[in-house]
């Protein structure tokens, strides 16, 4: 359970480090830049962390999976940024497949 906690802080931490990316302006906004990278060091902290008792398959389809949803969510409702049908069809896949590998992946031995 504590590896699913740790997946979550990764996520968290990967959509303000992503978030910041893009505010940053290339790099050339040095508190947005330094944000980025503060928030992707701690993310794969917390990720390395969790691989200590998630599967690597599971843990990165989750981690993968739900960082495109939330980036998806703040590129359309905060930066107004279109999402088109197939998008959001592509979307819905990959919360399936997250969903799928949550469900019926491995156990960790």
């Amino acid at each position: 359970m504590l590896g699913y906690i740790f997946i979550g802080m990764a996520i968290l931490l990967e959509f303000i480090g992503t978030t910041c990316m893009k505010l940053s302006d290339g790099f050339s906004n040095i508190m947005y830049s330094t944000g980025t990278l503060v928030a992707y060091g701690f993310c794969f902290y917390f990720f390395a962390l969790a691989l200590k008792s998630v599967n690597l398959n599971i843990a990165y389809a989750t981690w993968g999976g739900l960082g495109i949803v939330l980036a998806a969510g703040v590129s359309y409702f905060y930066f107004h940024e279109s999402i088109t049908p197939a998008g959001i069809i592509g979307i819905i896949l990959i919360v399936t497949g997250v969903v799928l590998c949550n469900f019926f992946g491995t156990v960790h031995s």
